[in-house]
């Protein structure tokens, strides 16, 4: 038998090569793909990934409609030669600090026309629904287009990752659409609260969620002062319980029940950070709305890079404190609730709505944003506003990070 790393390659080749005579050559290309709602997707009390299909006649039953139109086109992705590689590249910088060569294979991918303000409402229809089951008053009705999907994480007994996987009717694409997080403080919480709680605390707080000397710290890596201990920090992260490694084994998972399929994952809130941590790893597409900051989460993960993320998208507006990294402090609406989301820059590329210029304030963003056409988009001649990449950005500045023993 070849060895795995040569027949990985040797797969790569091909898919690259066949793709050349199928694939328009113009990132400009654009065609639109009708989705169905297929499975819901969650994990057990004892960490496997479980997947319930949902039945056809799923609209019919409960009235509403669970299908998609969105349009696509087509753009450049990085990729590892093999998920293994990958982790094997991430276990050497954890354990030993060293930075692996990672070969990185460039694909041109089907992705969601971001540019589009349809897609991306479309999009967060999706997230959206991901909270809720199909007969809630609050599960948003949907095109013609993705009439089928499969849930995950609705088990009675599940308390964590969850939401539902859709696909077009001939299983070119499927979209993976993870939720994000259930608190009262956001609206009325559910079993899946103290994960999703333990988890915004992990990876968008500084330090272990220590904001003053009235919290619980969610790991004991703070030190006196404003010091922190990276080491420590990093292996709290990599902690089983975290949604990062469930979220690769749900996403292989697929590949193996979709061997032939261009995957995208999408999500909101937690779910949307989430959803970028796993197209950093697997070179898919994303989008993602009102997500915290994640990037200092990837490198906490020692997640290699690849030479460009902008396959990632991000859209949120200036009005909400959690993508926008102003919701600290122990006086915050977050900091209240017992959240420490701390973090502000994002991975990939994002598209922010100004919507304290546009005096909105707090908004709905399906209903109030993309809902209708933006007004000062559109008098640029374009429907949304442009996806740029965060540069220069800094988070956790108050914090000194390095080898401070107990």
């Amino acid at each position: 038998m070849l060895p795995t790393a040569l027949t990985a390659l040797l797969v790569l080749l091909l898919d690259f090569f066949l793709d050349q005579g199928q694939r328009p050559q113009s990132s400009h290309f654009q065609k639109s793909l009708r989705f169905e709602l297929r499975h819901e997707h969650a994990v057990s009390p004892d960490a496997r990934v479980v997947f319930s299909d949902v039945s056809s006649t799923v609209s019919l039953v409960y009235g509403n409609e669970s299908s998609y139109s969105i349009d696509t086109r087509y753009m450049t992705s990085y990729r590892p030669s093999s998920f293994g590689a990958y982790n094997d590249a991430r276990i050497r910088s954890m354990r030993h600090a060293q930075s692996a060569n990672l070969p990185w294979y460039q694909a041109e991918i089907l992705g969601p026309n971001v540019e589009k303000r349809e897609t991306l409402l479309e999009l967060a229809k999706m997230t959206n629904n991901a909270y809720v089951t199909p007969d809630d008053s609050q599960w948003y009705e949907l095109g013609e287009n993705w009439s089928t999907h499969y849930p995950f994480g609705w088990e009675p007994d599940a308390d964590g990752f969850r939401g539902y996987v859709f696909a077009t009717s001939d299983n070119s694409v499927v979209i993976l659409s993870i939720k994000g997080t259930s608190a009262a403080v956001w609206g009325g919480a559910g079993p899946t609260a103290k994960k999703d709680k333990l988890n915004d605390n992990l990876l968008f707080s500084c330090c272990c969620a220590r904001i003053d000397w009235t919290w619980t710290a969610v790991c004991g890596c703070y030190r006196t002062g404003w010091k922190c201990d990276q080491d420590c920090l990093e292996h709290a992260l990599v902690d089983d319980s975290l949604f990062y490694p469930i979220g690769t084994n749900l996403y292989n998972n697929l590949t193996y029940m979709y061997p032939t399929s261009d995957i995208w994952i999408i999500g909101h809130s937690l779910g949307g950070a989430v959803a970028s941590l796993l197209g950093v790893t697997f070179g898919t597409p994303v989008v993602t709305f009102e997500s915290p900051g994640e990037r200092l989460a990837a490198r906490r993960l020692h997640l290699p890079s690849p030479p460009s993320t902008h396959h990632v998208t991000h859209v949120y507006h200036t009005a909400d404190p959690i993508a926008m990294g102003t919701c600290n402090g122990i006086l915050s609406s977050c900091a209240l609730g017992g959240f420490a989301m701390e973090t502000r820059c994002h991975q990939g590329k994002s598209i922010v709505y100004d919507t304290i210029y546009a005096n909105m304030g707090s908004v709905n963003v399906i209903e109030e944003i993309l809902g209708k056409p933006w007004q000062p988009s559109e008098d640029v001649g374009r429907e949304v506003p442009p996806a740029t990449a965060e540069e220069d950005c800094v988070e956790c500045y108050s914090w000194e990070f390095g080898n401070f023993p107990p």
